[in-house]
């Protein structure tokens, strides 16, 4: 019988340590949410941010209700590069979640409607370092000017799987589903599944 309680109390200690230590966790998350969204554009409630993401220009990035970030990711709105300056937009909508690892970056505007699910590592970019002409891949491509081919248009309820990459100047359609691993560099139309390298129709649902 000693024994058993010995047990059971070892057993308690540690669940109580772990509890205690999600609730310390989640309240320095809420801390760190509070403090990197002092500066945004405009925010909404219960938005949750957690430590180690990278925030650059939080004056032009807007986040509507209920939206969750993973850890160690990258939200940039970059308003200046080298000499070059920029008005750059990223909008969030409402019932936003995006995984671990993301890379979300503009020089132009970005849109994310609302109810979008994003698995983790997956990269939204409305620019690129230069252009596929002779004359700037003769130079270094972090000494090439940032260009931007259109803004990135994500519609509402859409799903997107892990290690996505979404490139500038494309619009993906309400409902749609962006399969894992894929590379979209052309709008998607609304209910349809797309997957590959380049993204290509899969399926699409009438």
């Amino acid at each position: 019988m000693k024994r058993l309680l010995i047990l059971i109390g070892k057993i308690a200690s540690k669940i109580l340590s772990l509890k205690v230590f999600r609730i310390i966790n989640s309240s320095l998350d809420i801390i760190f949410t509070i403090y990197i969204t002092e500066d945004f554009k405009s925010k909404g409630k219960n938005i949750r941010i957690k430590r180690g993401n990278y925030i650059l220009g939080g004056n032009y990035i807007s986040f509507g209700d209920n939206v969750s970030l993973g850890c160690q990711g990258r939200l940039t709105a970059w308003d200046r590069y080298s000499k070059q300056v920029f008005i750059p937009e990223i909008r969030i909508g409402d019932n936003v979640s995006i995984g671990d690892n993301f890379h979300i970056t503009a020089i132009n505007y970005i849109e994310i409607g609302n109810n979008v699910l994003m698995g983790q590592k997956v990269t939204i970019t409305d620019n690129s370092h230069g252009t596929s002409e002779l004359s700037d891949m003769m130079i270094a491509p972090s000494a090439r000017n940032l260009v931007s081919k259109g803004s990135v248009i994500i519609g509402k309820n859409v799903w997107i799987g892990d290690k996505v990459t979404i490139l500038p100047g494309v619009k993906v359609g309400e409902g749609s589903i962006i399969a894992a691993n894929a590379v979209v560099v052309k709008d998607v139309p609304s209910f349809c599944i797309v997957g590959g390298i380049p993204a290509k129709i899969i399926k699409s649902i009438n």
